[in-house]
C-alpha cells in the first residue's frame, strides 16, 4: 500500500516513529544537560580558580594537578559530597606525593610505575579508603611517575593537588546549585502522581477485564522502585546542601519534611505493587473481583492523586485525610464471593491507607486507629487523628 507520493505507508510510519524517538531522545538529553549544568559550571570555574591559585599565588610553573583535582572532586554528587571531596583529595594527594617522592629518588620507568601504583593504593587502603579513593591514588601516582618534574618542582605537584581539593571544597560548600534543593520536592510529587496513575490503571483494568492493561500497570508499579531510589538520593543530596551551604539553609525545613515522607511512601509503593500483582493474577485466572473492591482501588487512586495535587500546590497533604479515612471504613469487611486475590487486594488497600495517612503527617499509631479492624471499630473516637 502506498500514498499519493509513492512512499509505502509502512515506510512513512516507521519514519515518523523514528523522528518521534529522536525528538524524545533529544528532550531527554537536553533535560540531563539542564540538570547537570550547574555541576559543569562549578567544575569549569573550579579548574580555572585552582590553576590561578597554584600558578599565580604559589608561583608553580605548570600546576597540572590543581585543576584536575578540582574537576574530579566537583564531579561528585551532593550525597555526602563534602566528605567525599575530602576523601578524594586525600587519595589524589597520596598518589601524587608517593609518585613525586619515588621519582625524585629512583627516577621514572616501568618498574617505578608498578611500585608507585602499588604503594599509593596500599597507603590509601590503610588510610581507610574506599575503591574510588584507592583507584584515584593509584592513577595519580602513575601520572606523576610518567611526567618527570622539572628542576625545583619536587613535591610541588602534591601541593597543587591539595590546592585543587581545597578549591573544590570551598565551591561545594559556598555555591551549590539551587536545583539540588528543589529537585527532592519535584521528584516526590512525581512519585506520588505515578503511584496514583498505577492504581487508576489497575482499577480500569479490573473494570474492563483487561489483562494486558493490568500487566502494564504492574510494570509501572515495579518501575516506582527506581524512582524511589532517585528520590531518596535527591533528598539526601538536598539536605546535605541545606546543612552545609549558608545560602541554602532556608530550604532545610522543607527538605526535612520531604525526608519524613520517604519511609511511608516507600512502604506504600511496596503495598501497591502487591495489590497490582494480585489484580493481574485475578484477571489471568478469571477470578471474579467484586465491584466494591474495584471501587476501593479507584478511590485509593483518587486519594493518592489528591495528595500529589496538594504537594504540587505547596499545601499540606492533610486535606487528603478525609478521603483516606472514608476508604478505610469502606474496606473494613469482606464481600461474599471474593476470592483469594480479591481479599489480598483489599488487605493491601488497607495497608496502603495507613502508609498514606502517615505520609500526610500522622504517626503510624494514629493512622492505624483510623483503619478499623472490625465493624465494631468503625468509629475510633474523637481525637484519634491527633486533631
Amino acid at each position: 500500500m502506498a500514498d499519493t507520493t509513492g512512499t509505502p505507508l509502512t515506510g512513512r510510519v516507521r519514519q515518523r516513529a523514528g523522528l518521534l524517538v529522536t525528538a524524545r531522545s533529544l528532550r531527554l538529553r537536553l533535560g540531563r544537560l539542564r540538570d547537570r549544568s550547574w555541576m559543569i559550571a562549578q567544575a569549569a570555574v573550579g579548574a580555572a580558580l585552582a590553576w590561578w591559585v597554584a600558578s599565580t599565588v604559589l608561583g608553580h610553573p605548570l600546576p597540572f594537578f590543581a585543576p584536575v583535582t578540582a574537576m574530579v572532586c566537583l564531579g561528585l554528587t551532593y550525597d555526602n559530597r563534602v566528605r567525599r571531596v575530602i576523601e578524594l583529595t586525600i587519595g589524589v594527594a597520596i598518589g601524587v606525593f608517593v609518585g613525586d617522592l619515588f621519582v625524585q629518588l629512583f627516577g621514572s620507568g616501568v618498574w617505578q610505575i608498578a611500585a608507585v601504583s602499588f604503594i599509593a593504593m596500599s597507603l590509601a587502603v590503610l588510610a581507610g579508603a574506599g575503591q574510588l579513593l584507592m583507584l584515584q591514588a593509584g592513577i595519580q601516582g602513575v601520572i606523576v611517575a610518567t611526567l618527570v618534574a622539572g628542576d625545583g618542582e619536587a613535591l610541588s605537584r602534591w601541593v597543587d593537588a591539595l590546592v585543587g581539593g581545597g578549591v573544590a571544597l570551598v565551591i561545594a560548600v559556598v555555591a551549590p546549585g539551587t536545583s539540588t534543593v528543589r529537585r527532592p520536592r519535584e521528584r516526590a510529587i512525581a512519585v506520588v502522581a505515578h503511584l496514583a496513575s498505577a492504581l487508576g490503571n489497575t482499577a480500569e483494568a479490573l473494570r474492563e477485564r483487561d489483562v494486558h492493561r493490568a500487566r502494564e500497570a504492574l510494570s509501572a508499579a515495579r518501575g516506582l522502585h527506581s524512582e524511589m531510589e532517585e528520590l531518596t538520593e535527591a533528598a539526601t543530596e538536598g539536605l546535605a546542601v541545606a546543612r552545609l551551604a549558608p545560602l541554602r539553609r532556608q530550604h532545610r525545613s522543607g527538605l526535612l519534611a520531604i525526608g519524613a515522607v520517604l519511609e511511608p511512601l516507600d512502604l506504600a509503593i511496596r503495598n501497591v505493587r502487591v495489590l497490582v500483582r494480585r489484580a493481574e493474577v485475578a484477571l489471568s485466572d478469571g477470578e471474579r473481583v467484586p465491584d466494591s473492591y474495584v471501587d476501593m482501588v479507584d478511590e485509593l487512586a483518587m486519594a493518592t492523586q489528591h495528595i500529589a495535587d496538594e504537594l504540587a500546590a505547596g499545601r499540606s497533604a492533610e486535606e487528603a485525610r478525609e478521603d483516606l479515612v472514608h476508604l478505610a471504613r469502606a474496606s473494613t469487611w469482606s464481600r461474599s464471593g471474593a476470592g483469594l486475590s480479591s481479599e489480598v487486594m483489599r488487605a493491601q488497600v488497607r495497608s496502603t491507607v495507613v502508609d498514606l495517612l502517615v505520609l500526610t503527617g500522622m504517626t503510624r499509631s494514629e493512622a492505624r486507629q483510623r483503619v478499623p479492624q472490625t465493624r465494631d471499630d468503625l468509629d475510633p473516637g474523637p481525637g484519634a487523628d491527633g486533631t
